[in-house]
């Protein structure tokens, strides 16, 4: 993705989720000036961590004694939870010259368990502040430590790479030399390299898996971004594989099974559904009820759950139907599903007098 592209995502993530996302790329490519405008445009604070030029004191803060207690001084960089919402920005973070600074601030990038606050030591950070994260790759050309699998494993990695059309217009908003702007118009292969390896060997794992469903049901990502995102958490080819499975199954109607046995699996899908695939979804459910009307008490729920997220007119024509069926009538008048039957059964009385 090229930086305007890599801005879009994470604003997505920094606004709606507690993921954290980590920028790869290589030098000059516009890694920290696209985080600092991402959090202009979201309206946070920006706080710069150089995580090559910090020791571990400079993240967990000075020891002292309180009686009998050790406690530890809140860094300065840290925002209380009062202070306008904030982006810590971890920069160069595989250039941490210590190993124990780069233990001490795994915890902090590691987004926070459910019910928790992310933490560094003995500091909280209030949910209303987010980390990003940006490194240069491990490709042997920059002198940078290699990140393990488990430090991996915990942020959303995004590749940025150069992008000719991306950068003429942030050379035009900042108003660059004309002379290099015409230039570059001719010889765009002059920027920063594309395609330079930026692999860190990123593979699915049950908390990757987490953070696409999060990503999935907290983000909107436009279709051509949507696989870059998810291969950045699982790896290129189980999200080619995630992509695949998910066309295989995004226009296909939901079966009469689906809905009597599977409500809430597809539930969101059953909403989502566009009216000429609800039809169908209807004329296989009506279908299966009339060669088939006895129904336990969970599939009676989900029938109603059902109906009670269908659009108006769908809603009322399908009871219409199913009030056709004796042994599916004498379900849907019962009392306890008045709240979703009642004016469709109201409405359908009145077209008959």
């Amino acid at each position: 993705m090229n930086v305007e592209q890599m801005k879009l995502v994470i604003k997505e993530i920094v606004a709606k989720t507690d993921l954290t996302p980590c920028v790869v790329g290589h030098r000059g490519v516009g890694k920290t000036a696209g985080i600092i405008q991402a959090c202009r445009d979201l309206d946070r604070s920006y706080v710069s961590l150089r995580l090559g030029q910090m020791e571990v004191g400079d993240l967990v803060g000075i020891p002292f004694r309180d009686g009998e207690t050790m406690h530890w001084s809140r860094p300065s960089w840290l925002p209380r939870d009062e202070d306008q919402p904030t982006v810590i920005h971890c920069d160069e973070l595989n250039r941490a010259q210590q190993e124990d600074t780069l233990q001490a601030i795994f915890q902090f990038v590691e987004p926070p368990a459910e019910g928790r606050l992310r933490a560094l030591h003995t500091h909280n950070l209030s949910r209303r502040h987010k980390v990003v994260v940006s490194i240069n790759p491990p490709d042997g050309s920059y002198q940078v430590a290699t990140l393990d699998r488990a430090l991996i494993d915990r942020m959303v990695m995004l590749y940025v790479e150069t992008d000719y059309q991306c950068w003429a217009r942030y050379a035009a908003e900042r108003e660059l030399s004309g002379e290099v702007r015409r230039f570059l118009a001719g010889n765009a292969g002059l920027l920063a390299r594309q395609g330079a390896p930026m692999d860190l060997q990123v593979e699915p794992s049950e908390r990757g898996w987490e953070m696409v469903s999060t990503l999935r049901k907290s983000c909107r990502f436009p279709a051509d971004l949507e696989m870059e995102v998810y291969a950045g958490i699982v790896g290129k080819e189980a999200a080619i594989m995630f992509m695949r499975w998910l066309a295989d199954h995004k226009g296909r109607p939901l079966s009469a099974a689906e809905i009597l046995n599977q409500w809430g699996e597809v539930a969101e899908r059953a909403e989502a559904q566009r009216d000429d695939v609800q039809a169908a979804t209807i004329n296989d459910l009506t279908a299966t009820l009339a060669a088939s009307p006895a129904l336990t008490p969970e599939q009676e729920q989900n029938l109603v759950n059902y109906i009670a997220v269908l659009p108006r007119d769908l809603c009322f024509g399908l009871v219409k139907t199913l009030l056709r069926i004796p042994e599916v009538a004498l379900i849907l008048v019962q009392d306890k599903y008045d709240g979703v039957i009642y004016d469709a059964v109201e409405t359908i009385s009145q077209e008959a007098r």
